[in-house]
């Protein structure tokens, strides 16, 4: 317990045989129940966990996939066990001991006293992330995190990839989690349905982990085209559903002007300079209609951008304007502080 509040940890592994007992061994004591989700590793992943179960059978859920769903299907998997047992706050914590226990409470502190209801860690603010996150990796999760701000209508989170985030029960209860996206792009698709249900969200300093032994199969530069697209479909589901079906707002019409005239300006430029490179001189008049195409249409995407930001101001909650968090000291399953 936590305040008095019931807390489970959901922890997605596969093939993490190497860290996994990590993990369970260094989960703070009041964690009441730490559900592991073995998602069909290949590897002695569920054997170990079967082992700390048999020690620990009243804190320790061990549930394995026949099929693998991917991190984001394991997390879901878990969620759905907190949901059905009526855990207050359920926080996520990878298999591959990459988040930090000592982070916790501070993830926890703004759902656990209703200033947010979910908070989400944030990796890239600390001062050492530069040097400790690899670089690849840190910018194209920059490059994400900005898209999915548009995406998800949640402008001022950042570090949009990271895993390590506390639900409380009504989320959970509320989303439906069989049409959360189960792959990579989990955490976005996460973010996009909580704002389609104006859900508060805040963002808490975590502390990087890397070098530890863990192994990603994430390729970056594959996975950013693929996962930006989806973003895209994200983006447009969140249109219609919170700002079309369930209420109805002007930026829907500033955004679908805006990327008409957008790409409409930039087709016919790229055009008009292919042609005269090529081919020869452009009228004037062409060369402004273009010109007039592409800024109109990035005021209106500016525009629509503002409306959407100012519109869910509420649900981007800043902790440190409402909240000190001061992490109480706590002790490992290890007894480590």
């Amino acid at each position: 317990m936590y305040k008095g509040k019931s807390v489970g940890v959901v922890v997605p592994a596969y093939n993490e045989e190497l860290l996994i007992g990590r993990v369970i061994e260094t989960m703070p004591l009041f964690v009441d129940k730490i559900v592991i989700v073995d998602d069909h590793s290949s590897d002695q992943t569920y054997s170990i966990a079967q082992n700390y179960l048999n020690s620990d059978p009243d804190r320790i859920v061990l549930i394995s996939h026949t099929v693998n769903q991917g991190v984001g299907g394991a997390i879901i998997t878990g969620y759905k066990w907190c949901r059905d047992h009526d855990i207050d706050a359920t926080a996520v914590m990878a298999g591959d001991a990459q988040m930090d226990p000592d982070d916790l409470p501070a993830l926890l502190e703004p759902v656990i006293n209703d200033y947010a209801d979910y908070s989400k860690g944030n990796r890239l603010v600390s001062g050492k992330a530069w040097e400790i996150i690899p670089r690849i990796r840190y910018l194209g999760n920059a490059m994400l995190s900005l898209l999915t701000k548009i995406a998800s209508g949640y402008w001022r989170i950042a570090d949009s990839q990271t895993g390590y985030t506390v639900a409380n029960l009504a989320v959970l209860k509320t989303l439906d989690l069989d049409n959360i996206y189960k792959r990579y792009g989990m955490p976005n698709d996460m973010l996009v349905k909580l704002n389609i249900f104006n859900f508060r969200v805040c963002d808490v300093q975590i502390k990087p982990v890397y070098n530890i032994g863990e192994k990603s199969g994430i390729k970056p530069l594959r996975m950013i085209p693929k996962l930006a697209w989806k973003l895209a479909s994200f983006f447009l589901h969140r249109m219609i559903q919170k700002y079309v079906i369930r209420d109805f707002h002007p930026l829907v019409f500033f955004y679908f002007s805006g990327f008409t005239l957008f790409i409409s300006g930039l087709a016919l430029g790229i055009y008009l300079l292919i042609y005269r490179i090529f081919l020869g001189t452009v009228a004037a008049t062409s060369t402004i209609m273009a010109v007039f195409l592409f800024i109109t249409g990035m005021q209106s995407l500016f525009f629509a951008m503002w409306f959407d930001m100012d519109y869910n101001r509420s649900l981007n909650v800043d902790i440190n304007d409402i909240l000190e968090t001061t992490p109480p000291i706590h002790k490992t399953a290890k007894g480590k502080k």
